[in-house]
């Protein structure tokens, strides 16, 4: 942090240490928080206090598209304990707007609202109650305007513009200034593939709107620097992109915006945009006092982005021995209101479209749209999840138009290493396909009916519809489904993606510390375990320290797109070894003349000494780096350059990694009320290497538990009429409990992709692809009927829509 003379917040993060039990890459480190959270003593961003601080409350629209005729913020401004009310006409500089990648987001409504629930005014007062009640006192008069909220309303010749005269560099190739953007995917020559195809199934999919559903609000603190400056606590995923754009809507240099992160309550990409961040600063710098705000879970649906409901239509052909011929796909996402992070999103649908099979022949066309919808962006997934729920259900209904089994049919289809993408970009690392379907379908299937067998002793929780005790087992039908997906790891289509790490060694009290610093973002991901992990491997110390995250270090990227392991641990990694180098450049220059094995040998350090490669002990680290000072080197990581896809053809090398994960679904359905149960949700994974075996399989299991909530409960509902939010909390945003969830068994594979550090691949979306078309096709071969929507509702099961 900076030099000011302030006071710390109560709850700032501080340094973790891990001792040596814990081990290095390959062990199953415990995490350093984990006992911290499930015992509700961590510190969470929402728990940051400072003892003068003020209390900051955003005004959202009540309605999704209108102009604002007049605002009046005088009886706000006159109760007591009220310190700022801001508008848009209080914005300190000219930059007014902020996003990811397309400035178009207001920081607040600028004469007209675009969505339900826009931030359009803000307060600060002594009080969170006060704040609230002042915010409710502000009077606005709002002309609606009619709303966009699909494509066709959004593609009419007369649609509404969202956003006028447009500029962006998108605009310039869209075929309407609705669409946000557009990737088309071309490869070979459908028409004639479509001649030699013996079947040929299409279908028309919806994937429904779901929420990150983090538990940790939105939050943070921002604490007026005598600088001039800010100190920002927050929960994010990326502190240097919200760095970025904070600082110059405040009108500040960026070494002046000081950005520490803070307990993060969960992501999945709902953290990836700015939230509240730019509004705490504002009303810290306006009234010269610390300013918290902290969404409550209502506000909390409207403070973030969500993942992209999309209508997908799939054509695929197939000849009469199981091979497919051809493709063609269209994929409209709904991008809401404003970009976000919604040209990434298109780019990965279309890109992974194909799913991970051999297809020569391919069409495929993504857009985004603009509507008045909310905002969408980044999610667990991220453009695949969608896409992957509709091939796997094509590829269900090939193999049943076939006569064919479904597993041995994607099995014939199955990419490998070598195949060629619908990009044009050769697979070039191992893609077990057709052997992570054989493990899921290999394994022993659950007991059927176990309410029956347990005689009185019979759990009702087996049964749909648990304790709701609906059903005693009258109605009930099993189904079994299979579902696989490849999902990209890490930033694609060009972007300069890396990573930054310093690494100290020194000796303390005797013995050799390692201390890690970066600015990745642990948002539960386990990442300064896994960041401990290394430094123990490679300098083979007992004692690392995680320095809390913050922008006083080069950039760690997002913790997203499965890249952290990949990128922030490649850094640690690579400056790892720098360090190691520099230490043995001072033992040569200490100890070289006494033995030669300091001049020939490779050496390597392990259990504090510096030993040859073939184990013989030449001296303690703690006493070479005594009296030295200590070893500090901050170093970037990149990955292998990747290229934009072509705006015509859709071609190019535009991922870095692709990583694959197959799921076996097993169901139990009361086809007369509706209710499903989900027994039991294999899959089998290839992670390249596992760095720690236990955050794996909990990585896996998280994400397999949200596939299997947008299959059977998540959804937000957006009125089509009003384009108004109906479900803004988790009374009625329904998310998977321990109840719902099933046991889910996991088979890790590790084939190592030789360009990755240690051979590892990002894993932490891949299960979120394949886990819900898995759930849709078991519920399927229990109940017989089509079910192309998510999430698969009662009333949809029984008929009675």
């Amino acid at each position: 942090m900076a030099q000011n003379t302030r006071t710390v917040p109560a709850g700032t993060p501080t340094n973790v240490t891990q001792n040596h039990n814990q081990g290095g890459i390959g062990a199953s480190t415990l995490r350093p928080d984990g006992t911290l959270k499930v015992t509700g003593e961590f510190a969470y961003s929402s728990d940051m206090w400072h003892e003068d601080m003020l209390w900051g409350q955003t005004l959202r629209s009540t309605v999704a598209h209108a102009e604002i005729v007049s605002m009046d913020i005088s009886e706000a401004v006159a109760m007591s304990g009220v310190y700022a009310v801001l508008t848009y006409d209080d914005l300190p500089t000219e930059v007014k707007n902020y996003g990811l990648e397309i400035q178009d987001t207001p920081v607040l409504a600028n004469g007209k609202v675009r969505h339900h629930g826009e931030p359009v005014a803000l307060v600060a007062a002594d009080h969170p109650e006060t704040a609230r009640r002042a915010a409710a006192k502000i009077k606005i008069e709002y002309r609606e305007l009619p709303v966009v909220t699909d494509e066709a309303s959004a593609l009419a010749p007369d649609a509404p513009l969202i956003h006028e005269g447009r500029d962006d560099h998108h605009a310039g190739h869209v075929p309407h200034p609705n669409i946000v953007h557009r990737q088309p995917i071309f490869r070979g020559n459908v028409d004639e593939a479509r001649k030699r195809a013996d079947v040929i199934v299409e279908g028309e999919y919806v994937f429904g709107m779901q929420d990150q559903a983090f538990l940790g609000p939105e939050s943070g603190l921002a604490v007026p620097a005598e600088d001039g400056g800010v100190d920002l606590y927050v929960a994010t995923q990326w502190l240097h992109s919200d760095l970025k754009q904070i600082a110059p809507v405040l009108g500040l240099p960026e070494e002046k915006v000081r950005m520490t992160l803070s307990g993060v309550g969960g992501a999945f990409g709902g953290r990836e945009d700015i939230s509240m961040q730019i509004h705490a600063c504002l009303l810290a710098l306006r009234t010269g006092k610390p300013v918290k705000i902290v969404y409550n879970r209502f506000e909390s649906f409207f403070g973030h982005v969500h993942r992209h409901p999309a209508k997908l239509h799939y054509e695929h052909g197939a000849t009469k021995d199981g091979k497919l011929t051809h493709l063609k796909a269209r994929i409209v996402l709904d991008g809401g209101a404003y970009a976000s992070a919604s040209p990434a999103v298109v780019g990965n649908a279309s890109s992974l479209g194909a799913g991970p099979y051999v297809v020569d022949d391919v069409e495929i066309e993504a857009v985004a749209l603009y509507t008045n919808n909310p905002p969408c962006g980044a999610m667990r997934g991220f453009g695949a999840v969608q896409a992957c729920f509709a091939y796997e259900a094509q590829m269900d209904k090939l193999a049943a138009k076939l006569g064919m089994d479904p597993v041995e049919f994607r099995q014939i289809n199955a990419m490998e290493q070598g195949t060629l993408m619908p990009t044009g970009q050769v697979v070039d690392s191992p893609a077990p396909v057709a052997e992570l379907l054989r493990r899921v379908k290999a394994r022993p299937m659950p007991p059927e009916r176990q309410w029956e067998s347990a005689g009185e002793s019979a759990d009702v929780r087996a049964l749909p519809g648990g304790l709701s005790n609906t059903t005693h087992g009258e109605g009930v039908v099993r189904g079994v489904g299979y579902a696989v997906g490849i999902k990209n790891v890490g930033f694609s289509e060009g972007f300069d993606d890396y990573s930054t790490a310093r690494v100290v060694l020194q000796v303390i009290n005797g013995e050799p510390v390692a201390m890690v610093h970066t600015a990745m973002a642990e948002v539960g991901q386990g990442g300064v375990t896994v960041h401990a992990q290394i430094a123990r491997t490679e300098l083979g110390v007992t004692q690392v320290t995680i320095h809390p995250a913050d922008t006083q270090v080069g950039s760690a990227g997002s913790t997203s797109a499965s890249r952290q392991t990949y990128m922030t641990g490649g850094a640690v990694k690579n400056t790892c070894e720098a360090v190691r180098e520099r230490v043995l450049e001072i033992g040569r220059r200490k100890n070289g003349s006494y033995h030669p094995a300091w001049a020939t040998a490779e050496l390597l350090l392990e259990g504090g000494k510096v030993v040859t490669d073939g184990g013989e002990v030449l001296a303690e680290l703690a006493d070479i780096l005594e009296g030295e000072e200590p070893v500090d080197i901050e170093l970037e990581f990149r990955h292998r350059p990747t290229v934009p896809f072509d705006l015509r053809t859709g071609q190019g090398d535009g991922h870095v990694q692709y990583t694959f994960a197959a799921h076996r679904a097993v169901v139990e359905v009361d086809t007369e009320l509706g209710l499903v149960k989900v027994v039991e949700l294999a899959t089998a994974q290839d992670v390249g290497k596992a760095l720690n075996p236990l955050s794996v399989v909990g990585q896996i299991q998280g994400g397999t538990t949200q596939g299997l909530g947008v299959a059977v409960m998540e959804e937000i509902i957006v009125d089509p009429k009003t384009a108004k939010v109906r479900n803004p909390s988790f009374t009625d945003y329904l998310i998977p409990t321990i109840l719902d969830t099933p046991t889910i068994p996991v088979d890790v594979l590790e084939l190592a992709d030789p360009k990755a550090p240690y051979g590892l691949r990002g894993l932490g979306e891949a299960p979120t692809l394949s886990s819900t078309p898995a759930v849709l096709a078991a519920i399927r071969a229990a109940t017989g009927l089509e079910l192309n929507k998510t999430p698969v509702r009662p009333e949809a099961l029984t008929g009675t829509l």
